[in-house]
C-alpha cells in the first residue's frame, strides 16, 4: 500500500510538471513592420520599369553564353559557398545538441572491483583472526536515469533560437551567392571592357605611327620641320605606354575570375583570351517595387532572423530565474558475489523528483538576462539599418545606371564628331592648308573620345549588374 500511494503520489507530481511545461517565460518573437517607400525615387528614368520582376538567372539577360558558362561553374565549385554549406550544417547540428535538453538521459554502468579492508581499522581488531573476511569482490551493475522538465520553456526557447539560427545561415549562403553572381558578372565585363579599351588603344597607336611616318618623309622631302616629327613621336609613345596599363588590369580580372571559381591563377586564360564584345544590354530592367527588397534580399531576411534568434535567447535567459524540477531515477544489482548477483536480493532503486532554485548569485542571472536584451536591441537596429542600406544601394544603382546611359549617348556622338575631325585634319595638314597642330589635336581627341565610350559601355554593363544585385537576384538557383 504504500509502495502504492508512492507511486500515485510521484505519477500526480509528473502530471503536474508536464502541464506546466506548457508555458515559455520570455517575450514571443513577432516580425516588425517598417514603413517602405512606395516607389522608386530614380525609376523614372528611360529603359527602368517598376512591374514585377524576375530574377532567378539574371545574367541571361546579357545574352552572353561565357558569362552564363563561368556562373555555373562558380556555383558549383567556389569555396565561399562551401564554408557557408559547411555553417548551415553546423547549426543545424547545434539545434540537436539545443533540442536534446529536452529528452531524458539514462546512462548504464557497471563495475567489478576487489577490495580489502584495514585490519587496524576495525572496531575490534580480533574479529580479523576469527573468521571475518578482509577480502571480498564487489559487483556493480545499475541504470540511471534523469530528466529535467523544460517547466518554464528555457529550453524550448533555446531550440526557437536555434531554429531562427539555422534559417540566418541559409540566407547567409544565399547573401554569398548573391555576391559572388555580381563578382564573376563585374570581373567578366571588366576584362572585356580591357579587352575593348586595348583594341582601341592599339588602332590609335597604328594611326599615330603612321601619321608619324608620314612626317618623317615629309621632312625628308623638306616639306616639314623636325618639330611635327618629334611631336608625332612623343604623341605615339604617349599611347604606346597606356598598354602595359591596361594589359596588367586585364589579367588581374581574369585572376580575379580564376579564384571565384576555386580554380589556381590561369586557368581561364586560354577560354578568355580571344577579344569578344562586352556583353549587351537588355532594352528594359524591371526593378519591382521597394517591398519586395524585404522577402528577395538575402542580408535583409538573414538580419531578421538574427532577430528572431536573440528574441528567443531572453526567454532562454529568464528561465534561469525561476525554479528547475528534475525526476531522477536508478536501479541496478549489486552483489559480493557473482554467484547470486542476479537474484532479487542484489536489486536496489531510488527514484524521485528534485527542484532546485538558485537564491543568491551576486546578480549573474539578471546581468545574463540584461545581456540578451540588449543583444536584442542590436539586432533590432541592424536590422532596420539593413534594411535602409539595401533601400539605398538600389537608389544608387538606378541613378549611376540611368546617369551612365546618357553619358553612353553623348560618347557616342563625340566618337563620330571626332571621326569626321580627324579626317578632315589630316586631307588638310596633307595639303598644306592647316597646321600639324591641328591633327595631333584631333587624334587626341578621337582616342580619347573611343577609350572613353569603351569605358562607359563596361560600366554600363557593371552599373547595371550592382542594380540586380542589389535588388537581391539569384540566389534562388542553387
Amino acid at each position: 500500500m504504500i509502495r502504492k500511494a508512492l507511486t500515485e503520489k510521484l505519477i500526480t507530481a509528473v502530471t503536474a510538471l508536464v502541464l506546466l511545461a506548457g508555458c515559455a517565460v520570455g517575450p514571443d518573437y513577432r516580425e516588425p513592420k517598417l514603413a517602405m517607400p512606395a516607389g522608386w525615387q530614380e525609376a523614372q528614368q528611360k529603359g527602368v520599369d517598376i512591374r514585377p520582376v524576375e530574377l532567378t538567372q539574371w545574367w541571361t539577360s546579357f545574352n552572353d553564353a561565357p558569362l552564363n558558362s563561368l556562373v555555373e561553374r562558380a556555383v558549383k565549385s567556389n569555396l565561399d559557398l562551401r564554408i557557408a554549406e559547411a555553417r548551415i550544417r553546423e547549426a543545424r547540428a547545434s539545434r540537436a545538441v539545443t533540442a536534446s535538453g529536452l529528452w531524458p538521459t539514462l546512462d548504464v554502468s557497471g563495475s567489478y572491483s576487489r577490495n580489502r579492508s584495514s585490519e587496524n581499522a576495525l572496531m575490534f581488531p580480533s574479529q580479523g583472526g576469527s573468521g571475518l573476511k578482509l577480502d571480498r569482490n564487489l559487483y556493480d551493475a545499475a541504470i540511471d536515469a534523469s530528466w529535467e522538465i523544460d517547466v518554464f520553456g528555457g529550453v524550448r526557447r533555446g531550440v526557437e533560437a536555434a531554429d531562427a539560427t539555422i534559417e540566418a545561415s541559409q540566407y547567409s549562403r544565399r547573401d554569398v551567392l548573391v555576391t559572388l553572381l555580381g563578382d564573376v558578372a563585374k570581373n567578366y565585363i571588366d576584362l572585356r571592357g580591357f579587352q575593348r579599351r586595348l583594341a582601341v588603344a592599339r588602332a590609335n597607336l597604328k594611326a599615330q605611327q603612321d601619321t608619324s611616318e608620314l612626317t618623317r618623309i615629309r621632312f625628308q622631302a623638306g616639306l616639314t620641320s623636325d618639330l611635327e616629327v618629334a611631336q608625332a613621336e612623343a604623341q605615339a609613345n604617349t599611347t604606346a605606354a597606356q598598354i602595359p596599363t591596361l594589359e596588367s588590369a586585364l589579367k588581374q580580372a581574369a585572376y580575379s575570375l580564376d579564384l571565384l571559381l576555386g580554380l589556381s591563377p590561369g586557368a581561364l586564360w586560354n577560354d578568355l583570351a580571344n577579344e569578344t564584345t562586352i556583353p549587351s544590354l537588355p532594352p528594359e530592367v524591371l526593378v519591382g517595387l521597394p517591398s519586395d527588397l524585404l522577402r528577395r534580399r538575402p542580408d535583409i531576411r538573414f538580419a531578421e532572423r538574427q532577430l528572431a534568434a536573440a528574441t528567443a535567447q531572453i526567454g532562454s535567459a529568464m528561465a534561469d530565474l525561476f525554479p528547475k524540477f528534475s525526476l531522477t531515477g536508478l536501479a541496478g544489482l549489486q552483489s559480493i558475489s557473482a554467484s547470486d548477483w542476479f537474484t532479487g536480493r542484489s536489486r536496489y532503486w531510488s527514484v524521485g523528483p528534485t527542484i532546485t532554485w538558485p537564491i543568491f548569485d551576486a546578480g549573474r542571472i539578471r546581468a545574463n538576462i540584461e545581456i540578451r536584451n540588449a543583444q536584442q536591441e542590436q539586432a533590432l537596429n541592424q536590422y532596420e539599418k539593413t534594411v535602409l542600406a539595401a533601400l539605398g544601394d538600389v537608389e544608387k544603382s538606378l541613378v549611376n545606371y540611368s546617369r551612365e546611359q546618357a553619358r553612353q549617348r553623348s560618347l557616342t556622338d563625340a566618337v563620330a564628331a571626332n571621326r569626321r575631325a580627324v579626317e578632315m585634319a589630316n586631307e588638310l595638314y596633307v595639303r598644306g592648308l592647316s597646321d600639324f597642330l591641328n591633327v595631333l589635336d584631333t587624334q587626341r581627341s578621337l582616342y580619347a573620345a573611343e577609350n572613353d565610350l569603351a569605358q562607359s559601355e563596361a560600366t554600363m554593363a557593371a552599373n547595371l549588374v550592382a542594380l540586380y544585385k542589389a535588388l537581391g537576384g539569384g540566389w534562388e538557383t542553387n
